[in-house]
């Protein structure tokens, strides 16, 4: 059974960090490109980053150049989504999903590119 599990998810203060996490299982991760996507209430679901098969590729959405990291560790078929310095704005739904398709600047934030998807974790900067 294909299965993404976000966690790492909570309530942190503007400034602070977390570690999201996205456990994946029923298939070869090494394969796929993992994306993160968020979604706040009342708006579309977007890309944040995107790492490519062999962690050789990289992007970053602008609003989170500088501050998000991700990473990803095939032998824990594990990727990862360092934040630090988070903002109110930043506040929202944080979903991964899988792709098999290489991934472009221009392409990896399209969600009809991904054939797996996680179930989500909730993700909120408050004071």
């Amino acid at each position: 059974q294909v299965q993404l599990v976000e966690s790492g998810g909570g309530l942190v203060q503007p400034g602070g960090s977390l570690r999201l996490s996205c456990a994946a299982s029923g298939f070869a991760l090494d394969y796929y490109g993992i994306g993160w996507f968020r979604q706040a209430p009342g708006k579309e679901r977007e890309g944040v980053s995107y790492i490519s098969s062999s962690g050789g590729s990289a992007y970053d959405v602008d609003s989170v150049k500088g501050r998000f990291t991700i990473s990803r560790d095939n032998a824990k078929k594990t990727v990862y989504l360092q934040m630090n310095s988070l903002k109110p704005e930043d506040t929202a739904v944080y979903f991964c999903a899988a792709n098999r398709r290489r991934q472009y600047a221009s392409t990896w934030y399209h969600l009809d590119e991904y054939e797996f998807w996680g179930r989500g974790t909730q993700v909120t900067v408050s004071s």
